[in-house]
C-alpha cells in the first residue's frame, strides 16, 4: 500500500488496511424485477465487507488536497456554504476549471466526487 502525505490518511491504520475498496461494484440505479429482490441485491454473505472503504479507487492528489483544504476551512470555523467557499478561495484553492470557487461550482464538484 502506498502511503500518502494527506492528513485524511490514518497513519494508525493496520498494515492490511486498504485506501480503497477494489471489490466495490459500480453503482447503478435499482431496476425493479418481477420477483422481489431477485437479481437486484447483492447477497451479504457473498460480499467482502471492507469496513469504511467505499471508494472504487485510491483518492487522487487533487481529492486529497481538496479534503485537506476542507478540513482546514472547517477547523478555521467555516460552517455554512458561503463561509466555506470564501475560506477555500482565501486559501488559494481553485475549482477544477482553475477559477475561484463559487457556491454552484463547489456544490457541483462535491456531487461529482460523491462526497
Amino acid at each position: 500500500m502506498a502511503e500518502t502525505s494527506s492528513s485524511v490518511h490514518d497513519s494508525d491504520s493496520p498494515a492490511w488496511a486498504a485506501d480503497h475498496n477494489p471489490q466495490l461494484k459500480p453503482w447503478r440505479r435499482p431496476e425493479p424485477g418481477s420477483a422481489a429482490g431477485k437479481g437486484a441485491l447483492e447477497r451479504p454473505d457473498q460480499v467482502v465487507n471492507l469496513v469504511w472503504q467505499t471508494r472504487p479507487a485510491p483518492p487522487t492528489e487533487y481529492e486529497n488536497a481538496l479534503a485537506d483544504s476542507l478540513i482546514a476551512c472547517f477547523e478555521a470555523g467555516a460552517e455554512e456554504l458561503p463561509d466555506l467557499v470564501a475560506a477555500l478561495n482565501a486559501r488559494g484553492s481553485r475549482a477544477p476549471s482553475g477559477e475561484p470557487w463559487t457556491e454552484a461550482s463547489f456544490t457541483a464538484e462535491i456531487a461529482r466526487l460523491g462526497w
